[in-house]
């Protein structure tokens, strides 16, 4: 039996996933062969109970991180490109959007955690982004409690440049429901989203569509309520499926596999100065990422729920960057061995697109978003389906969210007739609908994977 309020680490060195100490650790150690084992959808873990029978309140917190002013100017030239890491006991992280070439960053960023206890403590880690090196400058930290009220904080550089100028935050905290301990440090939102672009999209000539464009996009967007719906689930690599059994299976060759894998992820998901971020406000905010150009895009896209940071990823299935991988779910995965769910979706106006026609505005359409559990690399649990399709409409009030089974006729019908309004009324390529180089003499990602060395794969930083 799983005690929901303990916290659970991997079996093996690795720290605790989504947090700063594990972003590091993979940095330093590229091609790890983590031991993780799962059994009956769940990985194992170790327990760990940080003194929860301490008659200890709990809060649900609301952070506005304000902004800062006199960031030292850390480059030669140029301003800084600040962000912030900000970590609750430990548990939970926040990672900023990147203020591009200022000393005065402005924010204005909400993070809620629900179910925290009253003594915990917030730390705030300031960095300036440098693209393209190993490590971003540090610019400072600080720590404070999470009582409630406006707050100015001094950030404390190292030990040779203490100033590092100042930070101002807003704390809101009511009482948290009952049986907080159920689900501590729940992230509540608001959900958030970034977009990163494939390294491999600068090698592109005479493009501007941001059809084309998307095809070298990937997103993750941190969605809200994961542990309430799926509790304890975790979806284990399939192990009757021969693709999969050689990226996570024993020996050198599966090894050399997920090496490659991780440095495409990193290449993929690193943290950038040319990033877009975003804010999903209500339901209908989520068409406006599937958007290419003007219109709600019909497109298939894979996507993971991750079991590191219960991130939603995704991207089109057709993304050039897939070629020559082994599996385009555990590339999203950073390779791990569980996710908490995988497939595809696909968004369609109510109706389907068989019945669609452009002459109606995408404002006067009923959305819908058709998921499955297309995934044969994590091969995921059907039963879960119905779980699935109430978290994914808790997120986005308003969206119409049909949950399918791979092999339901349903989903292939809806999921051809959206490939087929592509080709047939939006110019969209048949080569676009699947994996394959956009350019003559183009380099994948996965050949730039296996070239690149320990080196320069730090330079991309997650």
């Amino acid at each position: 039996m799983i005690d929901r309020y303990c916290l659970y680490l991997p079996l093996t060195n690795w720290p605790n996933c989504g947090t700063q100490e594990s972003v590091q650790y993979e940095q330093d150690h590229r091609g790890l062969t983590s031991e993780y084992r799962c059994s009956q959808s769940r990985c194992y873990h170790q327990k760990i109970c940080p003194g929860e029978a301490a008659d200890i309140p709990y809060v649900d917190l609301s952070i506005q991180f304000i902004g800062a002013s006199h960031i030292p100017r850390l480059d030669l030239a140029g301003a800084a490109d600040p962000y912030f890491v900000a970590s609750l006991d430990g548990r939970i992280s926040y990672v900023s959007s990147i203020q591009v070439n200022t000393l005065k960053p402005v924010w204005n960023e909400i993070w809620r955690v629900k179910n925290v206890p009253a003594t915990a403590s917030l730390s705030v880690e300031v960095l300036d982004k440098d693209d393209g090196v190993k490590r971003d400058d540090y610019v400072g930290k600080f720590t404070t409690t999470i009582t409630p009220g406006a707050k100015e904080a001094e950030i404390v550089g190292p030990v040779l440049r203490r100033a590092g100028g100042t930070f101002w935050l807003k704390i809101d905290a009511v009482p948290a429901a009952k049986e907080p301990k159920s689900y501590p440090y729940m992230f509540d939102g608001p959900i958030r989203f970034s977009r990163h672009f494939s390294p491999t999209v600068g090698l592109l000539t005479n493009t501007t569509s941001e059809d084309h464009v998307r095809l070298y996009s990937t997103w993750k967007m941190y969605i809200r309520g994961i542990p309430i719906y799926f509790g304890d689930q975790y979806q284990e690599w399939n192990h009757g499926y021969k693709a999969a059994e050689k990226i996570f299976g024993p020996g050198p060759s599966s090894a050399a596999v997920r090496s490659g894998i991780m440095a495409g992820h990193r290449m993929l998901y690193a943290r950038s100065t040319t990033n877009q971020f975003g804010v999903i406000d209500t339901g209908a905010d989520v068409l406006g990422v599937l958007r290419g150009g003007a219109r709600v895009k019909p497109a298939v896209y894979t996507y993971i729920i991750s079991a590191e940071d219960d991130s939603l990823r995704f991207s089109e299935t057709g993304a050039a960057f897939f070629v020559d991988f082994a599996s385009k779910h555990a590339l999203h995965a950073n390779c791990h061995p569980c996710v908490r769910y995988s497939g595809e979706f696909h968004p369609r106006p109510a109706g389907g697109w068989a019945a669609f026609s452009d002459e109606i505005p995408d404002s006067d359409v009923r959305w819908e978003l058709v998921v499955d559990n297309n995934s044969g690399t994590y091969s995921p649990d059907k039963t879960l389906l119905p779980k699935l399709k109430e978290l994914l409409e808790y997120n986005f009030p308003g969206v119409a969210v049909f949950a399918l089974e791979r092999e339901d006729p349903e989903n292939t019908t809806s999921r051809e007739a959206c490939r087929a309004y592509a080709l047939e009324q939006r110019g969209i390529k048949k080569e676009e609908l699947q994996p394959q180089r956009h350019a003559e003499g183009e380099m994948t990602l996965a050949n730039k994977a296996v070239a690149i060395s320990d080196e320069e794969l730090q330079n991309f930083q997650l």
